[in-house]
């Protein structure tokens, strides 16, 4: 039984129909709107499922005008359900502005759990789950792709991202240069007939898709950095520190990068620094 006046976030699936929960389908059906990314692509779903509720459109470059006009509807007691063109709205796709003001003006949100891509490359790519980063799209200019390739280099847990095909090699190239010869897997076409699992280092990686381009959309799911623990003492420290700091790192960064390295406490290198 729907509550009037509330916003339903539904889960849909990220390639095979058959993924879609019987709550969803219920809610589809019997509330008084969807707000779809991409009206034609959900038509699609609605008609395979026999669902005739109307449609609107809610993306990107709508976002912010049309959540105004959505929570007008919810305020006037209809109930709402959210969809994008695959998996869960908010997660690299439009969802979240519309649900920060619902929240604001005290109107009832409820999520419908559904498929998520990034979960279930990180489960079939057979890394650590037990500890990861979802990043999602990178930025598309080489330097701020750069910057963020660097501060995710050393996050000691499994790192997910999305790319676009048309991008995973150039997006490959930048990560070797940061990453070098890690171990990941691009996750291809999920859940669909021609899912594929390609798992190797991240060069062979960007070696095997320059011989053959990658078709559908992309999950890369990188091993998580492991630290070298080197072998040395305080003067070693109080060099490695100075050196970062030359490399344009402040001071503090440069204590937890050298502290990280050595596996000693940040505290440690610190005093070494006062004594020095």
């Amino acid at each position: 039984m729907l509550e009037k006046g509330t916003l339903y976030v539904c889960g849909t699936p990220i390639g095979n129909l058959g993924d879609i929960t019987l709550r969803v389908l219920d809610t589809l059906r019997e509330v008084d709107l969807i707000a779809a990314e991409d009206t034609r692509h959900s038509r699609k779903l609605m008609q395979h499922f026999q669902i005739t509720t109307p449609l609107t459109s809610y993306h990107e470059h709508n976002e912010r005008k049309k959540s105004s006009e959505l929570v007008e509807r919810l305020k006037a007691g209809q109930a709402v359900a959210l969809i994008s063109d695959a998996g869960l709205p908010g997660i690299s796709d439009p969802g979240s502005e519309v649900i920060r003001l619902c929240i604001e003006e005290n109107i009832p949100v409820d999520v419908l759990p559904g498929p998520n891509a990034a979960l279930t490359a990180l489960i079939l790519s057979g890394m650590p789950a037990e500890h990861f980063t979802f990043y999602g799209f990178l930025p598309t200019a080489a330097g701020a792709r750069k910057r963020i390739l660097e501060d995710l280099a050393t996050r000691q847990e499994t790192l997910i991202l999305y790319e676009a095909p048309h991008r995973l090699l150039s997006t490959l190239q930048g990560l070797c240069e940061v990453f070098g010869s890690r171990e990941a897997a691009v996750v291809r076409e999920l859940t669909k007939v021609h899912q594929q699992v390609h798992k190797n280092s991240l060069i062979k990686l960007r070696e095997e898709f320059e011989e053959t381009p990658p078709r559908g959309e992309c999950c890369l799911v990188i091993a998580p950095f492991i630290p070298e623990k080197l072998v040395g003492g305080p003067q070693d420290w109080i060099v490695e520190v100075n050196a970062g700091v030359q490399r344009g790192l402040s001071k503090k960064d440069a204590m937890k990068e050298v502290a990280k390295r050595y596996g000693v406490k940040k505290s440690d290198v610190y005093q070494a620094l006062i004594e020095e």
